[in-house]
């Protein structure tokens, strides 16, 4: 009976590692209700490519946050294309340690990586 329970147990965790590997990030914010999905293996590439890339974050006087318009003098950079095909549509500043991604139409933020 013991056996049988360390099976069954063992293959939880396993069914649930696996399931875990396949999930993606999904945020729904922004007046316009944007959904943005991202795969864990872009996730990663975004945040290589801001190392590499040694991009330096953007100063303002006011925190950067989802939902809200980056100012004007900031500048919106596009998105490389293997951030992947969810987000190229959108631009990107770098704030607070923090990848957040810009409507360009509306200046919006909809979705922060970090």
């Amino acid at each position: 009976m013991k056996k049988l329970f360390m099976i069954a147990a063992a293959a939880s965790l396993v069914a649930t590692m696996a399931n875990a590997q396949t999930t993606t990030v999904e945020t729904t914010t922004g007046a316009a209700g944007a959904t943005v999905r991202i795969e864990p293996e872009y996730r990663t590439r975004i945040k290589s490519y801001v190392t590499e890339h040694k991009i330096r974050p953007v100063e303002t006087r006011e925190r950067i946050v989802v939902g809200a318009k980056v100012p004007t003098d900031v500048e919106l950079v596009p998105v490389p294309s293997d951030w992947g095909p969810s987000v190229t549509k959108y631009r990107y500043v770098y704030s607070n340690d923090r990848v957040m991604l810009v409507d360009p139409g509306t200046r919006t933020v909809v979705h922060e990586i970090d």
